[in-house]
């Protein structure tokens, strides 16, 4: 069953050493962040689920130990998700669980196993709610880090430039977040999410789906758009 869970954005700038010069203007973002992964740890879960979207190469399960890296971003920066238990796996981690790899090294996760999903910003509503669950039944307390960011179109100079849209999407977005709202997640619409890059839709529907029937209440810790890219840090709990 779902015990808790964290959603944190999933950009590579939340490492300082890949934001350089600007890694303080994330300060705000990666010490909400470090809160909400104590809510997990504070949950006593026996399984921690890293979920983020992923390329095709990138996607499906990643056991205990994955490596992650930053180099591509030009920075010597090497992760790993949780500790080599078995065989060093050969896969590397996506993005997005790299950087969930980040936080938990940042924070010195060492509350539960850790494992990491990535899937695709495409997945269907209806299968999202399905994985969901089907990751809500692996332990008797699961919980989850949901890694993934809103619209990446809230100003001129953004990836996906100003799409009117991307505030008020970002805004619901948000306000489900914070107040655990399964039913808004889920009718979170994935082609307008596609259209404005908001990759973090299919994680969050992932979470829907882990805490149907849960209860639990949310926390939003974080609301901003630097770069013109939403990010929200929340917990359920």
């Amino acid at each position: 069953m779902l015990v808790a869970a964290a959603v944190c954005p999933c950009p590579p700038l939340l490492v300082p050493e890949v934001a350089a010069g600007a890694a303080p203007e994330l300060d705000a973002a990666r010490a909400a962040c470090s809160d909400a992964l104590g809510v997990l740890a504070a949950a006593r879960p026996d399984l921690l689920v890293v979920v983020g979207t992923a390329e095709p190469g990138g996607r499906g399960p990643f056991p205990q130990g994955t490596p992650g890296t930053f180099r591509g971003f030009g920075v010597d920066v090497d992760v790993r998700l949780g500790p080599v238990t078995g065989a060093a796996p050969e896969r590397e981690l996506p993005v997005s669980l790299a950087v969930g790899a980040w936080l938990l090294e940042r924070t010195g996760w060492a509350d539960a196993p850790v494992e990491g999903l990535g899937v695709a910003d495409t997945l269907e509503p209806e299968r999202c709610a399905e994985t969901g669950r089907e990751l809500a039944g692996r332990a008797g307390r699961v919980a989850l880090l949901v890694m993934g960011d809103a619209s990446a179109c809230r100003t001129l100079k953004a990836p996906g430039y100003l799409d009117e849209r991307a505030a008020p999407f970002d805004a619901e977005a948000a306000r489900a977040l914070g107040a655990a709202d399964v039913a808004a997640l889920r009718a979170l619409d994935p082609v307008l999410a596609r259209e404005l890059k908001a990759a973090g839709r299919a994680p969050w529907q992932i979470l829907a789906g882990a805490a149907h029937d849960t209860h639990l209440t949310g926390t939003l810790l974080y609301e901003d758009a630097p770069y013109g890219v939403g990010y929200l840090v929340a917990t359920w709990s």
